[in-house]
């Protein structure tokens, strides 16, 4: 950890330095300068607000802690608080109240903040004679300023048709004014189940070992309450350099098969949790490193390597180029109101198990279990296991937003919070996804082999053995028929109801309820 006092006690600017913002490549790096003094804090305020894993704060804080030591090698004044530093403040503001005071500041500056919590917060800073500045994080493709030309307030956009303007204005997978291979989406090509065979071939995953021991401690003296698994040596990046080494092993190693089994999901081997998947989210997030540079090295391994097919880079740049920036868009453009969004009135609690892992229906137990583990899980578990059945039983958004917050390593709330609430729980009136993503057990068992050995039948939708996810989705899709009925993407699943006969009808719903009341049984 680097020296938690500066060089010396006066300086004319103090520039704050968030978790999330460790981007060395940022312009306020290009030059050093003696009357500049760069703060990275810890902080009791950003491990409470929600639950947090104990693995993600831990990477936070190994990543800010590394950064500082980075900056202070390239000769930047640096001043790392630890949550010991830092206790005796009440929060962000004062702590900032605090430090201008001690340095004597005539400037403090900060960069646009990606959570609105905090921009309320740093906008609401009042100091007296210090001038206040905010600048562009310089990250994102598209500048904070720049999105209002892309998004309407309360307005449904099209991930695939923003997706596409984006390929268009940065020139990415393009040829003669159109897209590479004359079709811009591949997505029905990346939703292959893993077969025996191809389990057997999934390569290992690239992990780090950083002893965080003095942070789990250091945790116990405050008393942070957190989720997860404790584990003393993270395997996530927490440098540029970790980030990058695993964006080259991504591209070699990864690439070639990701878009074929992207949405893949397994429990028959040990490396079921990280598959093909890049997991560079943390990084991204943490401006480690840039989309750009993701995209261009993906590119890159695409353009030098005839294994990689179109099918393959096409769908890995469509997650960062298209819905990371769709999101953030969304996100920013729908603040504050979107974060009391609730158009489905869903208000049970979240299951325990959530929490636990304890239950019968193997996709969640596993999908639960992993992300407890490894404080991760690919977006198909997110969406279509863990997310379709907190939509289903009809959970409070606010506690599906605070579980997803929490649990995963990459979640910060402009991307955790449009793909909780609006994609996976529909509460948003459409303003992401054009219709809930409802299902039964049989888009799960489509994607993996979870169904095989699982305690419920796949196949049932009535009796004690039912898949409760059947039940479940019919019972949803009853509930919410006046509000769903005049979508065009629902009207065959209420014909095909209209089928039923009453008494099927009738012992399908059976089923549904007794889930619902008995769901820790499940």
């Amino acid at each position: 950890m680097p020296k938690n006092s500066p060089s010396k006690n006066t300086y004319k600017t103090l520039r704050l330095i968030l978790g999330d913002q460790l981007n060395e490549k940022h312009s306020w790096f290009d030059t050093t300068n003696p009357d500049v003094l760069y703060v990275v804090a810890e902080l009791q305020q950003e491990t409470g607000y929600v639950r947090h894993h104990v693995q993600k704060v831990c990477a936070f804080f190994a990543a800010m802690s590394c950064f500082a030591q980075r900056l202070s090698g390239l000769g930047h004044n640096v001043q790392y608080l630890s949550l010991d530093d830092t206790a005796e403040h009440q929060d962000l503001v004062a702590l900032i109240n605090h430090l201008t005071k001690q340095h004597g500041v005539s400037h403090f500056e900060y960069q646009q903040p990606d959570e609105y919590r905090l921009q309320e917060q740093l906008g609401s800073l009042q100091l007296g004679a210090v001038n206040i500045d905010m600048f562009e994080t310089e990250h994102f493709y598209i500048a904070h300023t720049d999105l209002p030309q892309y998004f309407k307030k309360n307005t449904s956009h099209k991930m695939e048709m923003f997706y596409r303007k984006m390929r268009k204005e940065q020139n990415i997978l393009m040829q003669d004014g159109g897209p590479l291979h004359g079709q811009w989406n591949f997505d029905q090509q990346n939703r292959n189940k893993l077969k025996p065979a191809d389990i057997e071939n999934v390569p290992k995953p690239l992990l780090f070992s950083h002893d965080v021991q003095d942070i789990l401690d250091r945790l116990d003296r405050h008393n942070i309450d957190t989720i997860g698994v404790r584990k003393t040596a993270l395997i996530w990046p927490v440098t540029r350099v970790d980030s990058l080494e695993l964006l080259n092993f991504f591209c070699k190693e990864m690439l070639p098969a990701f878009g074929t089994f992207q949405d893949s999901m397994t429990d028959q081997t040990e490396l079921s949790w990280s598959l093909y998947h890049c997991r560079l989210s943390f990084s991204l997030n943490t401006k480690l490193i840039s989309p750009q540079e993701v995209v261009n090295a993906a590119i890159s391994a695409y353009q030098g390597n005839a294994a990689i097919e179109i099918a393959q880079i096409e769908g890995f740049v469509r997650q960062i180029l298209g819905w990371r920036e769709f999101v953030r868009g969304i996100y920013w453009l729908n603040m504050p109101e979107y974060g009391d969004m609730n158009s489905l009135q869903a208000d049970r609690h979240l299951p325990e198990f959530y929490w636990t892992g304890d239950t019968k229906m193997n996709c969640l137990s596993k999908t639960i279990e992993q992300s407890l583990d490894h404080s991760y899980a690919h977006h198909i578990q997110r969406l279509m296991v863990t997310g379709t059945f907190s939509l289903l039983v009809g959970v409070n958004p606010d506690e599906v937003d605070g579980w997803y917050l929490g649990v995963y390593i990459d979640a910060i709330e402009w991307v955790e919070m449009p793909n909780t609430r609006g994609m996976s729980q529909a509460a948003d009136n459409g303003i992401v996804a054009t219709k809930p993503y409802a299902a039964s057990g049989n888009y799960i068992n489509k994607m993996s082999d979870y169904c095989k050995s699982c305690h419920y039948k796949v196949k049932e939708k009535t009796g004690s053995t039912a898949c409760p996810y059947n039940s479940l989705y019919w019972h949803f899709m009853n509930r919410h028929r006046e509000q769903l009925k005049q979508n065009p993407r629902i009207g065959m699943v209420y014909r095909n109801w209209d089928k039923m006969s009453e008494e099927a009808q009738s012992l399908v719903l059976d089923r549904a309820e007794w889930c619902l009341e008995h769901l820790e049984d499940l």
